[in-house]
Formats: C-alpha cells, structure tokens, sequence
C-alpha cells in the first residue's frame, strides 16, 4: 500500500471497502500500514508515548467510524492526519489542567541528550527539542509551525485567544533557541576536551 494513499490504487480501495464492511483483517492492514504515521502525528502533541498511543488509537478508531466519509479521490494520509490533529487537540483539552505540572523526575535537562560534535542538527534531534518545550508551548508551536495552522484557528481549536496563541508560538521559538545556543556551547566544551 503506498503510504500517501491515494486511493487511485487498486489495492488500497479494496482494503477500505473491506474496512467499510468491518473486516477485522483489513482493519488490522491499515492499522500496521499506518501506526507509524499516526504515532509521529500524535508524539508531536503528546507529552509521553502512551498519550500518543492513546490518541493514535482513538485516531483509528475515528477512522474505521467514518471511513465513508473519506473521498478516494483525496489522500488518505491527509484525511488521517486531520482526525489526528483533532484527536490529539481533545486529548490536550482532556488533560490541560495536569500540563501545568512538570513532575522533577522528567524535567528537561539539557544535559541529557546527546549531541553530535559537529553541530549538525538533523530532523529527529530537532524534534527532540520541541518535545521538550512544554506541554503548552509545543501543542502551539507543532500547530503553527508544522502543521501550518493560524492563530486564529489555533485559538478557536484549544479555546484561547490569539494574543496567547501567538504568545505561546513566541516563547517556544525562544526557548529553542535558548535549547540550541545551550547545545552549542556544549558542543564546543567536547570539541574543546
């Protein structure tokens, strides 16, 4: 199955029309065809792996709900990421009282993740470091910044004003570069040694 999903293959048609029909063996295609999708969806909202396993699942489960609402002529990896990001955002509305609060133990430390010597930044330690924003700061900078999202979609989405979601988007930019000119002068230490 082609992982963009268009549905002009003839494979990939049936295995929806057998999902449509509730057979459990093209749901479980489609599942493992695309967990690893919706999981990199879900971890860029997600604080830990099992709130993204949480809201990937609901994601699927979404999915085999509506899927006769999905137009074939569309991409199926579009379509999904949207039920993901919409999951991901009720899940975050679920549990915004508790992201208030960083537990000591998982605190962020710099210190904690390793770096290459030379100071190329590639996608995944990147990444690394948007997930250790915080909880609030992430879910709008993932929103805005790589899911191209609005402020003002934003703001209607996690029920804030545009003034916060802006703010939000800014402070996580700052501390990325806090993150980054702290990561360098690491690098440069090691280098140094």
């Amino acid at each position: 199955m082609k992982m963009d999903g268009k549905a002009s293959t003839p494979d990939f048609l049936k295995i929806i029309e057998k999902c449509i029909e509730g057979d459990r063996a093209a749901q479980k295609r489609l599942y493992a065809d695309y967990y690893g999708f919706a999981m990199s969806v879900a971890l860029r909202y997600c604080k830990t792996k099992d709130e993204a396993l949480e809201v990937a699942n609901d994601g699927f489960l979404r999915v085999f709900l509506n899927l006769t609402k999905y137009k074939p002529s569309h991409s199926f990896g579009n379509w999904f990421k949207r039920i993901l990001i919409n999951c991901s955002i009720d899940f975050y509305r679920s549990q915004k009282k508790h992201y208030n609060q960083q537990d000591i133990d998982t605190a962020y430390t710099l210190e904690s993740q390793e770096q290459s010597a030379e100071g190329n930044l590639g996608h995944s330690e990147l990444m690394k470091l948007v997930y250790a924003l915080p909880h609030t700061y992430k879910t709008n900078f993932c929103l805005f910044a790589i899911d191209g999202f609005s402020h003002e979609e934003i703001s209607k989405k996690l029920d804030i004003s545009v003034g916060t979601s802006k703010s939000n988007v800014s402070r996580a930019r700052k501390l990325l570069r806090e993150y980054l000119t702290e990561m360098s002068k690491v690098q440069r230490m090691n280098i140094n040694k």
